[in-house]
């Protein structure tokens, strides 16, 4: 097969209009995923937290956990790295999980939910609410797509580098839109390279190809114990949390502690990840493996030590959402996410409009079989997104109206745009 623009433009065509709606899915929430901290912030006033110089004791904030729910286990305690937020406890009671808000400067409990906006945006940019890793593979196919799009546009765009500044205006809406598609193409170029280069490395780590998957994600070690090995322990009111941490933050030199994972069974050891002075990683790359029961370090893992590959590994989530530079790289991030977001928009309307002028006669549908596929595997995400809300998050139902109409206002602006519109900007044409 020769290799020519107009092959190159054909592929470029067809991953936009035949994976539209998907693609369109996984990078707007992905983008609006870098700044869900900040929208629970917004939203959420129990979950903000006014900055001090002192952070309140990790037992003060267990024993006000404790008054409160004492008959729940801490599955996970998250320390955000933005300061202006709350610890985020992961309070299991009843075999239901919730989200506990715990000021990290007073130790108040001032809220609890069924779910977050960061947790939501999270889970449907993740794996669309798709289980059995359908969805986690759904998602990480875009990564091929967004970077063989960007690869095919650089070939069939002439002289690409000399039209960054150039914006044409004031020769119709399609000269308008194509010009605007190029020039935020080409500004996207180092975030569309980034987007989906760690989005394949994500695609390695899962399908665990050469056993990358094994190899950076270690499994914590477990403790020789006496008693019942699965019999489950609440631990969670037994464990010294300052000490833990400060003998943590002892083991390696410039660690700030930041998320706990508390043990749930006999056996499970007290985790403790934070940051340290090596800069780009989570905080996952710095761990300390703790017994609950005698305080003593088990085992630990420092970032300055990791491979090449843990290294990686650890990297690729900070730079995916942009978190590593705090809200100004993440603000930054938003940005170009929305740019990528509105190619995909542009990129529909620009060729919607090409191929309906083309068969405006015909009137053959533009996406064929494809907008089955398309609406099959939306119909899937919806349908696994209620079942994960009603039976998963037990959220109210006041949350499920808001989540819906938020949908409700996607579709109905998709059916505006790239049908109401689009039917009537051809007939004018």
């Amino acid at each position: 097969m020769k290799l020519t623009k107009k092959l190159f433009f054909n592929i470029h065509s067809w991953i936009g209009i035949r994976l539209s709606i998907l693609f369109f899915i996984v990078c707007f929430s992905g983008t609006l995923a870098t700044l869900s901290h900040e929208m629970d912030w917004l939203f959420n006033p129990t979950m903000r937290a006014t900055p001090q110089k002192e952070l309140a004791s990790r037992n003060l904030i267990v024993s006000n956990f404790r008054e409160l729910y004492p008959d729940a286990k801490i599955q996970l305690w998250m320390r955000p790295p933005e300061r202006y937020l709350c610890d985020i406890i992961y309070k299991i009671e009843d075999d239901n999980l919730s989200y506990v808000f715990a000021n990290r400067y007073t130790g108040e409990i001032q809220g609890e939910s069924a779910l977050t906006i960061q947790r939501f945006f999270r889970d449907l940019h993740y794996y669309l609410f798709i289980p059995f890793q359908i969805g986690n593979f759904v998602v990480l196919f875009f990564g091929f797509m967004l970077i063989i799009s960007l690869i095919t546009a650089l070939c069939f765009y002439k002289k690409w580098w000399h039209k960054l500044f150039e914006l044409q205006t004031g020769k119709g809406a399609l000269v308008f839109f194509r010009s605007m598609h190029r020039l935020v193409g080409l500004w996207s170029i180092p975030f569309s390279l980034l987007f989906s280069i760690t989005g394949i490395w994500y695609f390695i780590e899962r399908a665990n190809i050469a056993g990358i998957g094994e190899q950076v994600n270690p499994k914590p070690p477990q403790i020789t114990s006496t008693d019942e090995p699965e019999a489950p322990v609440n631990l969670t009111y037994a464990i010294d949390y300052d000490n833990a941490v400060a003998m943590a933050e002892e083991t390696i030199p410039g660690l700030v502690a930041g998320n706990l994972y508390v043990p749930q069974k006999s056996g499970d050891v007290l985790g403790i990840v934070g940051n340290s002075t090596v800069p780009l990683v989570r905080q996952r790359a710095n761990r300390v493996y703790i017994d609950p029961q005698t305080q003593a370090v088990i085992s630990a893992q420092k970032a300055s030590e990791i491979s090449t590959a843990m290294w990686i590994n650890d990297s690729v989530d900070p730079l995916h959402f942009g978190y590593w530079g705090g809200l100004l790289t993440k603000c930054i991030w938003f940005i170009f996410g929305c740019g990528i977001s509105s190619l995909i928009l542009s990129g529909i309307w620009i060729t919607y409009k090409r191929k309906s002028l083309k068969k405006k006669k015909s009137n053959q549908p533009i996406m064929g079989t494809w907008r089955f596929i398309n609406w099959a595997i939306y119909g899937m995400l919806l349908g696994y997104m209620y079942v994960a809300l009603i039976e998963k998050y037990h959220v109210a139902l006041s949350a499920i109206i808001y989540i819906t109409l938020g949908w409700l206002i996607f579709i109905f602006l998709s059916w505006y745009i790239f049908q109401y519109r689009l039917k009537r900007a051809v007939q004018k044409d």
